[in-house]
């Protein structure tokens, strides 16, 4: 038979019980406030938990970030190592190791533990960041550019920290073709490859180059990026560079309504571009614009439904660009009780130096097809860029001054005069 454990061991074998349980609570409770704290309070979390990698790498990547306080790479080092003898697949510790030597200047081997990050993790940030700048400075922008896609493919906020390559990058036949290759394969990062160039002089040459490249691609110019680069050149006052871009970028289709005035006859084609026109929101008005097949009675083109109330400024505007010389502006028009309390008028404006050119008044009341014109000079002085607006003359936003009715524009068109 068995004998009953004495009530002083009963109480010795429940007190150990209790006590390893307690100790694994206080290990389960101080791992995982260590986990909670690695982030804002990294040095605290290792405390409470040494074996935490996590929190290892965030206390020292802040060490080596900190600006305020030069760090000790001895003492830093010695702690990514101890923490890399314990995780030796932890590819963010090949490359704090890695960063440390490059910054004791020991470049070589910090580059070998650099690309031992990447075979462990081939988007290891540091370690891709670190390969870049040194692909970049060798002259190898081909591995350069597949290395900031696959970057950039799993960190897309990274991007900024690319900019400063880029006119290397561009300024290099391989390096171009390569970025050109890249945005054909449908690169996430284009929109803010574009971006990013628009904002220098040099960025928009080379946003051009690729716009021009891109037209017939599997990947052509987005209407969006081609409006932004235009509008870049014209407030840099490279009109002519904008309006060639504008021309080359127009398919089979758009040419056809090619003109001094593009689609003078208001097709509703696709996406707006400065030299294309533009429909300003505008409260107490409606602009649409219909095809001729699509149009309701015949009456094609620009329909503008003014709401009874004030309206202020601009409805429709495109820029246009008319060498020095005589021409002749023609409006075939409907209106339906059409009553407008101040001028409604085409305005042709001088860009730079800003001045008005001519003004064309829109008459009210009911009428069809109503064939108006008028004509105007562009004189020798310099105005190589001018702004084509439909807009009224109304000042303040008086009630007194009420827009009603409808004017239908079937065709706008300008015609040089012979001299």
């Amino acid at each position: 038979m068995m004998q009953q454990a004495s009530p002083l061991m009963e109480n010795l074998r429940l007190s150990a019980i209790w006590f390893v349980a307690s100790a694994l609570v206080l290990v389960a409770s101080s791992i995982g406030l260590s986990r909670f704290l690695e982030t804002e309070s990294p040095a605290v979390s290792i405390v409470l938990d040494p074996f935490n990698v996590d929190a290892l790498v965030a206390e020292i990547t802040g060490d080596l970030n900190d600006a305020n306080n030069a760090p000790d790479l001895d003492a830093l080092l010695a702690n990514a190592r101890r923490a890399l003898a314990f995780n030796l697949a932890d590819a963010r510790l090949y490359s704090l190791v890695g960063e440390i030597k490059y910054q004791q200047g020991e470049k070589d081997e910090a580059y070998q533990l650099f690309d031992q990050a990447r075979k462990l993790s081939k988007t290891e940030i540091h370690a891709l960041q670190r390969s870049i700048g040194r692909s970049i400075e060798a002259g190898n922008l081909s591995k350069a550019v597949a290395e900031i896609d696959i970057m950039l493919r799993r960190w897309p906020d990274r991007f900024p920290s690319i900019v400063a390559g880029l006119s290397t990058i561009l300024s290099n036949p391989d390096g171009y073709e390569a970025v050109l290759a890249a945005i054909k394969a449908e690169a996430p990062w284009r929109a803010a490859l574009f971006a990013s160039l628009e904002k220098t002089s040099e960025g928009i040459d080379f946003a051009n180059r690729l716009l021009l490249d891109l037209t017939g691609s599997s990947a052509p110019p987005k209407a969006s990026e081609l409006s932004a680069v235009i509008t870049g050149y014209i407030l840099r006052k490279k009109y002519e560079t904008a309006y060639r871009l504008f021309l080359f970028s127009l398919s089979d289709q758009e040419r056809k309504l090619s003109g001094y005035i593009f689609n003078g006859t208001f097709e509703p084609v696709s996406g707006p571009k400065p030299f294309g026109w533009q429909i300003r929101d505008q409260p107490g008005l409606e602009v649409t614009f219909a095809r001729s097949q699509n149009a309701v009675d015949g009456e094609a083109g620009a329909t503008v439904r003014f709401l009874n109330t004030p309206v202020k400024s601009t409805a429709l505007e495109q820029y246009i660009e008319l060498p020095p010389g005589s021409y002749k502006i023609s409006l075939v028009a409907s209106a339906r009780n059409l009553k407008l309390p101040k001028d409604l008028f085409w305005s042709i404006s001088c860009v730079d130096p800003a001045g008005e050119i001519a003004r064309f008044n829109i008459p009210e009341g009911t009428y069809s097809r109503q064939n108006l014109i008028q004509d105007f000079s562009v004189g020798p002085a310099a105005c190589p860029l001018q702004l084509l607006k439909l807009r009224t003359a109304a000042i303040a936003e008086s009630w007194r001054f009420r827009y009603v009715g409808t004017l239908i524009m079937h065709k706008l068109s300008i015609e040089r005069l012979p001299s």
